[in-house]
């Protein structure tokens, strides 16, 4: 199958096009997941390409991988992420952690690049021991493991700041891009998390050009392919990673109205993580229908 069968391939000229939905579940498998972002009302998808709380390796083969795409070929589903596993510490002074993290995330970019899937968010790890030290550890392990497999892109989130997690600031964000040798600079974008950003102390409900400006000047928002649209349930600058369904917790919805309607992110893909509550289905198109609402001058969203 080719690689980048769908979404924005990396080198190519992005275009305002809606790029809106979820992370949807791959139980059943890989090719269920088209079926459920269309059943939400979306036009891209997040998923797991394995399970994120296991080190177990998923066997991929080229019939499932091609189910996969016929199932998003015969969908509205216009963009595709995928995320990595929650296990992964590319930061680690842990030798054997970082090595068994490393091998994990090449089989994230092998089950990428046979999906035809051009992106995957990635969390920096934590430093353990230090944030230079961590930084230089966690580009040279992405740098590995770009090396060693061809054609995905990665997107490196933006963390919350807990404990010694790296990636709660753009400075950290910025030099994890520049560590990486430059001919490989080239795969490494961005996706910013608007609870992540909130609770870190970027303050997008009351300084939100500020906040972009900032971005812009540190890392540039060309390389900002992906956008987690999250509410937050903690206060600012709490440094804690919870989400909360749109407009309901502490950011409210102006920031979301905002970047629904700002140009700046008009053709960046925007992913969903909110709570799925006791029907998934009707609280993502409920969640999604609010900000296409937001997208529409004069709405009052429900």
């Amino acid at each position: 199958m080719p690689f980048c069968a769908t979404g924005i391939p990396p080198g190519i000229q992005r275009i305002a096009v809606e790029f809106l939905g979820a992370h949807v579940s791959t139980a059943g498998g890989v090719h269920c997941a088209p079926a459920r972002g269309t059943a939400i009302g979306a036009t891209a998808m997040q998923i797991f390409t394995k399970t994120p709380s296991q080190w177990k390796e998923p066997v991929l083969t080229d019939e499932v991988a091609a189910e996969f795409d016929a199932a998003l070929q015969s969908s509205p589903i216009r963009a595709v992420v995928a995320h990595d596993s929650y296990l992964i510490n590319l930061a680690s002074p842990d030798t054997d952690l970082r090595a068994r993290s490393m091998a994990c995330f090449e089989g994230e970019l092998h089950r990428c690049a046979m999906l035809g899937v051009p992106y995957i968010v990635t969390h920096p790890g934590n430093h353990m021991t230090g944030k230079a030290e961590g930084l230089r550890r966690n580009a040279a392990a992405y740098a590995e493991c770009l090396e060693r497999v061809d054609g995905p892109m990665i997107l490196i989130e933006t963390t919350a700041g807990s404990g010694t997690a790296l990636g709660c600031e753009f400075t950290d964000l910025a030099a994890l891009r520049d560590f990486i040798p430059e001919d490989l600079r080239v795969r490494v974008g961005f996706c910013a998390d608007t609870c992540h950003l909130f609770a870190a102390g970027y303050d997008l409900r009351n300084e939100w050009d500020a906040v972009w400006e900032q971005w812009d000047e540190t890392i540039g928002l060309q390389h900002l392919f992906c956008v987690h649209l999250n509410d937050s349930k903690t206060p600012f600058a709490s440094r804690r990673d919870r989400h909360e369904l749109i407009g309901e917790g502490t950011l409210g919805r102006e920031p979301f109205r905002r970047i629904m309607t700002d140009p700046r992110f008009a053709d960046v893909i925007k992913i969903i993580e909110t709570p799925k509550g006791d029907d998934p289905v009707k609280t993502d198109r409920r969640m999604l229908g609010r900000l296409r609402q937001m997208s529409r001058p004069h709405q009052d969203p429900s």
